[in-house]
Formats: C-alpha cells, structure tokens, sequence
C-alpha cells in the first residue's frame, strides 16, 4: 500500500514539469545480453563503447546503457580473466558495429559468435 502512494505520487510529479518544460528523452537506451546458447564459452566478454570498456558480461547475463543519440561504436572482445583459458588471442581488429541511436529509441541486441568472431546480432521484443 505504501509503495501504491509512493508511485502516485511519483507519477503525479510529472504532470507539474514547468511551463516551457519538455518531457522528451534526449538519451537512447541501448541493451546488449548473453545468451548462453549464443556463445559457448564461460569466458567473460567486454563491450567497448568508443573503444573504452563499458560493460562485462557472463553467461545469461545482459546489460544496458543510456547514450546520446547519434553514431556509437560498439566492440566486443573475450576478456582474460578468472576462468581458466579465457586469454583473448588474436582478436579481429575491425570487427566493429556501428549504430545509429535516436532519442528515446530502445535498441535489443543479443551477443554472437560467427567465424569472424563476436557480433551483435538485433533481438525481437520478446528476447
């Protein structure tokens, strides 16, 4: 009950933006899981967003971002880490994907492995 009036009141907060006030998102949400059937290694994998690290994942493990709508690169790349074997080897260099986000857009993308390495692949709604 108390968490019903929290909300309300929460929502009820919204309607009283300022005059002049705009309610649109200037943010895209990007979301990036792992499938464990995807990819068939325990080795955590980053996700580089212009090159910097910005996310790891394990297996059945998914996150998201928040990022300025335009063109974003996103690289993906096995990390070495606590599970045994998992040294990254040679990696493919321009095995880049760029998107091009927009305000207030939702993007799903799951991660894949192909024989040019890992890729994003776009999800469906009901991922």
């Amino acid at each position: 009950m108390r968490w019903a009036v929290l909300s309300l009141i929460g929502m009820l907060g919204l309607f009283a933006l300022p005059q002049g006030a705009s309610a649109a998102q200037d943010y895209s949400v990007l979301i990036i899981s792992r499938e464990r059937l995807e990819i068939a290694t325990a080795c955590e994998i980053g996700v580089y967003i212009q090159d910097e690290l910005a996310g790891r994942l394990f297996q059945e493990q998914s996150t998201s971002f928040n990022l300025a709508p335009g063109r974003v690169s996103i690289r993906l790349r096995l990390l070495p880490g606590q599970v045994p074997g998992c040294a990254p080897g040679i990696q493919q260099a321009d095995n880049n994907t760029t998107l091009d986000l927009r305000a207030g857009q939702i993007s799903k993308y799951r991660i894949a492995m192909g024989q040019n390495g890992l890729y994003l692949k776009k999800a469906g709604l009901g991922y």
